[in-house]
Parts: C-alpha cells; sequence; structure tokens
C-alpha cells in the first residue's frame, strides 16, 4: 500500500490532516451551536451550515486560479494564515447579540476565503508528484492514502469537540452555549500544527511547487494539448462535476439532518458491547488490527510478520481491558457520529488498494467514471437502508420555544451502518474523483480545474440545506428525496460512461 509512494506525498497528507483535524472539530458541533447559543431554528441552522459549506468549497476555484498564476505554494501559506484568524474570531464568546452574529459572519468567511486558496492548491502538488514517470502508476493509491490522512484529523475531531466542551463546563463552569467556543480554539491550534509540518518538511514536495509559468521559466517542456483535445478533457471534467454535485449533497447530511437523526431520534444512550464503538481509543485499536493483518500477509520476512502479530494481539489485549472498564452506561452525544465515517474510512482504505490492486492484476479494475458511477449507487442504498430504518418514527416536532424534541430511541446501529455504506461510496467518489481530475486536467488549468471539483462541491453543500428545510416532514419523504437524487445521478454518469472512458485512458 505504502511502497513505492513519493515522499512529499506523506508532508502533504500530515499538513492537510492537521487543518482538516481543526475543520472538523468545529464542523462536529456547528449546527448545534447556532441552535444553543443564537436559538434558531433546525431549517436556520442547516441553511448556514450549508451556504458556508458551499463557500468553503466554491472558493478554491479562484484559489486555483490564483494558483495558476502566481504558484501553489505561495497561496497555501496565505490560505492556513487567513483561516487561522478566521478560527480564532470563532472561538471569542461574545454572546448571543447582533456583535456575535457578525462575529461568527466574519469568522466564517476568513475560513472560506483561507480553505479557498489551501485546499485545492494542496491537491494540485499532491497530483504534481505523480507525473514523474516512475509514480505515474500509484497516482490512484496515492490519492487514496492522502484521502486516509485526512480522515485521520477528522476521526479524533467530535471527540476533541465535546471533551473540550465537557471539560469547559465541568472544570471552567461555562455554559453549554459557551463551550462551544473552547471546541472552536482546538482548530487554532491544528493549525499551527499542519503549517509546522508543511515547512519542516517542504523539501520532500517543493519541486511540485509548480505551475505553468513557473515551468516555463525553468526552460523546462509542458505538455501541450490541441484545442480540440483541451475542449473535450473540460467538457468531460464538467459532466462528471455535474454528476458530483448530488453525492455531495447527499453525503454531507452528516452535519445537517443525520446529526439532526442522532439528535432527535437515537437512543442517548449505549450499554455492553455496542458502546464500544462510542469511545475513540477503541475504533483506533480496531484500525490497527485491520492493518496489522494486512502486514501479517503481505510481509515478506519474518521480522515483519511477527512485529505484525504482537501489534494484533496487543490491540485485543486492549480492546479486551476497554471492555472490562466499561461504565454500566455510555452517554451518547449527537456530534460523536461524526466520527465513524472518518473511521471507517481510515479502516477500510487499505481494503480499498488492495481489492483494486488485485483487480488491476487482473486486468479488471474498474475506470475512474465506473467508480463514480457506483459510488452514487452505493450512496443510494444507504439512504434506502435510512428510509426502512425511519418507518413508522413520527415527523420532528418542535416545543414552545421552537426547540426540538427527542421523539425516539432508535439503535445507534441504523446510524452507524447508514455511515459505513456512506463510506464505501465516499471511497468509490470523492479520492478517485480528485485523482481523475488530476490526471485528465489540461496542465494550463490544472488550478481552475481542480477548483472547478470543489466547486462542484459547493454547489451541492448549497443544496445540503434543502433537506434540512424539511425537517419537519415525514422522515421517508426527507430520506427519498435523498435516494431520488442518488439514483438519477448514478443514471447519468452510466448513459456519458464510454465518453469519460475515453478521456481517462
Amino acid at each position: 500500500m505504502f511502497e513505492g509512494q513519493p515522499k512529499g506525498l506523506y508532508a502533504l497528507a500530515l499538513a492537510n490532516t492537521g487543518e482538516r483535524f481543526g475543520y472538523y472539530t468545529m464542523l462536529a458541533v456547528f449546527v448545534l451551536f447556532l441552535q444553543a447559543n443564537f436559538g434558531f431554528s433546525a431549517g436556520t441552522a442547516g441553511l448556514i451550515y450549508s451556504v458556508f459549506l458551499g463557500f468553503v468549497y466554491f472558493l478554491p476555484l479562484f484559489g486555483g486560479m490564483l494558483a495558476d498564476k502566481f504558484g501553489f505554494g505561495k497561496m497555501v501559506t496565505i490560505g492556513i494564515s487567513i483561516m487561522f484568524l478566521g478560527y480564532l474570531l470563532l472561538a471569542i464568546p461574545l454572546g448571543n447579540g447582533g456583535v456575535a452574529i457578525a462575529a461568527m459572519g466574519g469568522a466564517l468567511a476568513l475560513i472560506c476565503a483561507g480553505t479557498g486558496l489551501f485546499k485545492g492548491n494542496l491537491q494540485v502538488m499532491v497530483g504534481n508528484l505523480y507525473d514523474d514517470a516512475q509514480f505515474a502508476s500509484k497516482r490512484d493509491a496515492g490519492f487514496q492514502i492522502f484521502y486516509m490522512a485526512i480522515n485521520i484529523g477528522a476521526m479524533f475531531a467530535p471527540t476533541a469537540a465535546i471533551e473540550m466542551m465537557n471539560w469547559a463546563q465541568t472544570s471552567l463552569g461555562m455554559s453549554e452555549a459557551d463551550s462551544y467556543h473552547l471546541a472552536f480554539a482546538v482548530a487554532c491550534v491544528s493549525l499551527i500544527a499542519s503549517i509546522a509540518i508543511y515547512y519542516v518538511f517542504r523539501g520532500t514536495f517543493k519541486h511540485a511547487d509548480r505551475n505553468k509559468i513557473s515551468v516555463e521559466t525553468s526552460g523546462k517542456a509542458i505538455k501541450e494539448l490541441s484545442p480540440a483535445e483541451t475542449k473535450e478533457r473540460i467538457i468531460c471534467l464538467c459532466l462528471v462535476f455535474a454528476v458530483v454535485i448530488f453525492f455531495w449533497m447527499a453525503f454531507h447530511q452528516n452535519g445537517s439532518t443525520l446529526t439532526y437523526f442522532a439528535r432527535d431520534y437515537t437512543a442517548t444512550s449505549s450499554s455492553g458491547l455496542a458502546s464500544m464503538s462510542f469511545y475513540v481509543i477503541n475504533l483506533v485499536l480496531g484500525i490497527f488490527i485491520v492493518y496489522a493483518l494486512f502486514g501479517l500477509f503481505q510481509s515478506k520476512t519474518g521480522k515483519g510478520k511477527g512485529i505484525s502479530a504482537i501489534i494484533i494481539l496487543a490491540a485485543i489485549a486492549g480492546l479486551v481491558y476497554q471492555y472490562n472498564q466499561l461504565p454500566e452506561t455510555t452517554a451518547v452525544s449527537a456530534p460523536i457520529f461524526q466520527q465513524f465515517n472518518a473511521c471507517f474510512v481510515v479502516a477500510l482504505t487499505p481494503v480499498s488498494i488492495a481489492l483494486f490492486g488485485w483487480l488491476a492484476k487482473k486486468g479488471k479494475e474498474p475506470t475512474a467514471p465506473l467508480k463514480i458511477g457506483l459510488g452514487m449507487l452505493v450512496a443510494a442504498i444507504a439512504y434506502i437502508l435510512l428510509t426502512f430504518g425511519s418507518l413508522g418514527l413520527p415527523a420532528p416536532e418542535f416545543d414552545a420555544a421552537g426547540q426540538p424534541m427527542h421523539m425516539a430511541d432508535v439503535t445507534p446501529n441504523l446510524l452507524i451502518t447508514t455511515y459505513l455504506i456512506l463510506t464505501f461510496a465516499e471511497l468509490l467518489l470523492s479520492p478517485i474523483g480528485i485523482s481523475f481530475v488530476s490526471k485528465v486536467a489540461p496542465p494550463k488549468y490544472a488550478g481552475m480545474m481542480m477548483g472547478g471539483w470543489f466547486v462542484s462541491t459547493a454547489v451541492g453543500n448549497f443544496l445540503v440545506s434543502i433537506p434540512a428545510l424539511m425537517w419537519g416532514a415525514s422522515l421517508t419523504v426527507v430520506w427519498g428525496v435523498l435516494v431520488g437524487i442518488c439514483l438519477l445521478a448514478a443514471l447519468f454518469i452510466f448513459v456519458i460512461l464510454k465518453r469519460l472512458n475515453k478521456v481517462a485512458r
């Protein structure tokens, strides 16, 4: 899995891990903060959330254009600095009045602008690492590793947010509304770690910090495409962008309606073996077992197999110890469910790489566009499961103050399984899609096309608000809308599959 990858991949991946940890710590509690601190309705909070996500993913288009002209590394550095100021402003408790709302808006604007300069351009640099012929065949696997690193940060984020808030309330006597600000402050620290990693290991990827202008200045040749080839590639990428809009609309319900479902319909406590999954350390031990099993079967030396076996035994012992230390009941907080998607990405990435590597050796690996279409089908399956699991449940209700009421105690396993299936869809679509863009984009428009991927994500995030605005209607209607759009998007990608495969060769 990790063999034959360029060294710069790991430095860029770790730099992104730090930034994503902070981002997802903030995102894990954001809609809950909006409701607890400002008293916003579910629909209003969901709308703010989706608009914020939309701009986070829309602005990389302009960040990419700037990078095409001024350089990717320069934009990454400026971007992370701007993000830091945004999180710092969000971390200041200013109450719930007009000043607080204005400060929150300013903080969100800074985070959006900084992410626009940072996120896409870092990924273009990852793609540039694979322009070297010796790494070309490792591109998809490289982006899957990069994507896995993002989710390592995201996996710990909900626990970090919840624990920081609990500490603020119990040790500092803060109210719940004020304690959210300390969770946001975690992002400031993570960004400092991120930029430190970026500069300490910059020597491993400095050669990937290039754009059309820097290549021309150095006198090196850049691959030229005919106007017709350039046009066809851009059209095909735009067609893919149109499809992934609807994936992100469905997927990013994790911070919106799926969080509402966790709060309003899911049991607030768990006991016994089932409660093990709500402690992130247990998830980490499970991931160690997965990776060590790969090491056990793939290692070519006895020493390697022995080390893997020791890790497996130690992780199992750790799980047994954790089980014996379980309290009688474990509180289940709504934000904690967001750790499962990230955990599943980290655990399943080596499985995905091994599966597609095996298929590639047999000449049967699906093309990148086909994987994207399959990802849409799998996302539909996730919401079909949730639809069946919601049958018979009452529609959401609100008290006299307009606050949501807890309507049922559905087993947490329903949401966990939904997140598992959505993760399968994500692994088929997101890292593969980013790899596809980096491969197909015309060289002189690399930054802009990677920005285009994020614009499609942005449009999908704007549409995230639609199910949130429907919150109050029948749950089967809310989930049914998401099933329908995923199926239609999958059908569209299969219709244009032949054309996409042609440019992907």
